[in-house]
């Protein structure tokens, strides 16, 4: 007679066994990022910069700092003219999604597949068209309040703005333990805003407060979306004692307890 196993508790966990993740995503490209990004390098934060090919001007980093400047964050569609993308006819939305990638590609040399939708503005109908110009996910501008991982890639809703209690969410979040199942503190907002209201004491503030924790995982947008992406693939057997990590990324899991790694490729004994 077949042998009964006892169910498993098995979820998936985030990279070396970690239960957090914390992303930040910023928008335009205006001249503060040189500061912003200098925060971010020095407590070791990792952020995503939504950026507007087509505009330019003295209050904006010109591409040509591009590279240089988002090393080590990842650079993100914005649209080429930061159209609302609801009003726009469907397949100039489209263009505008896919020429941003197209010039964004061309100065940072690798895909540009992240986008934010500018203003917000989003429907199904543009939703369902950004995975044919090569976007993967898409940032609204809702905030949840909840440290959740999205349901929906293109419909990807914060946790909070930068002045949405965000001192009050971090430490909510860096205070939690004992988790079975992964977290996500998902920050956006413009730097330019941090120029109000303290918002640059503020700011450092947060980063001394989540930084430099062996517990988070410090990413960017895209390392999320490719990381679930990949636990997504895994194969486990009818039993559970076996799971195929079919995809090239090592994953993690929780299992009873325990936490186990998944070697890229191979068939891992639970």
């Amino acid at each position: 007679a077949r042998k009964i196993f006892p169910m498993k508790l098995i979820y998936p966990i985030l990279p070396e066994g970690r239960f957090k993740a914390l992303t930040l995503s910023f928008d335009d490209g205006h001249i503060e990022d040189r500061r912003l990004t200098e925060l971010f390098n020095q407590y070791g934060l990792h952020a995503t910069f939504n950026l507007n090919s087509g505009t330019s001007g003295a209050d904006r980093i010109p591409q040509s700092d591009y590279v240089a400047l988002y090393a080590g964050h990842e650079i993100a569609s914005h649209g080429v003219l930061h159209p609302g993308m609801t009003m726009t006819p469907l397949p100039l939305a489209a263009q505008q999604a896919l020429e941003d990638r197209r010039t964004l590609e061309h100065l940072t040399q690798y895909p540009v597949r992240g986008f934010a939708y500018p203003f917000g503005e989003n429907n199904d109908a543009v939703a369902a068209m950004l995975p044919a110009v090569g976007i993967r996910y898409a940032r609204t501008v809702e905030d949840t309040g909840k440290f959740n991982f999205p349901q929906d890639w293109l419909r990807w809703d914060p946790t909070c703005h930068i002045f949405n209690h965000l001192l009050e969410y971090g430490q909510r979040f860096v205070e939690r333990t004992s988790l079975r199942k992964p977290l996500l503190l998902y920050v956006w907002g413009h730097s330019w805003e941090l120029n109000n209201n303290d918002g640059w004491a503020m700011m450092e503030k947060f980063c001394k407060q989540v930084g430099g924790r062996d517990d988070i995982w410090y990413a960017t947008n895209i390392a999320i979306y490719d990381y679930m992406q990949a636990v997504s693939q895994l194969e486990f057997t009818a039993d559970a004692d076996r799971v195929y990590n079919r995809s090239a990324t090592d994953c993690w899991l929780y299992v009873n307890g325990a936490t186990v790694r998944l070697p890229a490729g191979q068939i891992t004994v639970l």
